[in-house]
């Protein structure tokens, strides 16, 4: 007969083993993180203008053509890396200098590059210019210079104006009613609401009013649902009481929740009844004063040891 003889299995000591897997998540979790922090795809070319005669002015005091960025995501961006091109054949055109902690783009923030043809001026210059009398092609490629992040052809332009999204990020273009560099595409009406219920009540008085009614209907609340607040735990503060007692809520009224029974209560209505409708008997006292005839005498009288006077027969 053949016998087989397992090798034991060696276990994996827990303890040691924990440690390494540790390290390794946060290593993974450390290099994925970066790459995260780092997509481009979520940027968005938002607003250009190709000819610049009385609009924004760079570091360096000239006036030149310019061309706004906009990071669509919730997180940070860098652009720096990627490349800004006015020709799909040379999608490299100009290499935005990586490593410049300015390139990184908040959430929901702008960049702005200047068309002057002075790369030497620092990393928001580029190496092209745009021309305003026929349309221009603009695009944004990623760090490999070849994926497309976004394009558009911008139409010819006046001066100072500028071809931008109608909302920052959205899909839809036009000439925009104010030049916006580095800055929302939407600019909100500086006659809010605020300002207009200034303009209709300039002494306040209406102002006042609004304020007292708000906080004398919330005091008004607040009374009528302490009252209600303050009942329910009344009653329910007799009722155990009552139950305590061993009173049952048959025995009283509603409202008027007292020791006394029905009975008492029976007795008590009878009686003003009766008081009430006169039928009650009306009795008359009369004293009399009698005098009171003692026809014996104690035992310690003398009348006892007397004889009597003898008569005649």
């Amino acid at each position: 007969m053949t016998t087989f003889r397992c090798k034991p299995i060696r276990q994996v000591n827990m303890k040691h083993t924990l440690p390494y897997l540790t390290w390794t998540l946060l290593a993974l979790l450390g290099c994925i993180a970066p790459s995260h922090a780092q997509w481009a795809t979520a940027l968005r070319i938002n607003e250009v203008m190709t000819y610049n005669t009385d609009n924004a002015v760079d570091d360096f005091g000239q006036r030149n053509g310019w061309i706004e960025f906009f990071n669509t995501s919730y997180g940070t961006v860098d652009i720096g890396g990627c490349f800004i091109t006015t020709d799909m054949n040379l999608p490299k055109m100009y290499p935005i200098p990586a490593g410049d902690v300015t390139t990184k783009m908040k959430p929901r923030q702008h960049s702005l590059f200047w068309a002057d043809n002075h790369p030497t001026h620092g990393t928001y210059h580029v190496n092209f210019t745009l021309d305003s009398t026929r349309s221009n092609f603009v695009a944004l490629f990623d760090v490999n210079g070849r994926t497309l992040i976004d394009s558009i052809t911008i139409p010819p332009l006046k001066a100072n104006e500028s071809f931008g999204r109608m909302i920052d990020g959205d899909n839809k273009w036009g000439i925009l009613p104010m030049t916006t560099p580095s800055s929302n595409n939407v600019i909100l009406n500086r006659t809010a609401k605020a300002e207009r219920f200034k303009e209709n009540d300039p002494s306040g008085g209406g102002m006042s009013i609004v304020a007292m009614s708000v906080v004398f209907s919330a005091l008004l609340v607040l009374f009528l649902c302490f009252k209600q607040v303050g009942k329910y735990f009344k009653a329910s503060s007799k009722k155990k009481t009552l139950i305590a007692k061993g009173v049952s809520s048959q025995d009283t009224v509603p409202g008027h929740e007292t020791d006394e029974t029905g009975e008492v209560y029976a007795a008590i209505a009878m009686a003003l009844h009766e008081y009430q409708n006169d039928i009650h008997d009306v009795e008359h006292t009369v004293l009399t004063i009698d005098r009171v005839t003692r026809n014996y005498s104690p035992w310690s009288s003398k009348l006892y040891g007397l004889r009597q006077t003898p008569g005649k027969l």
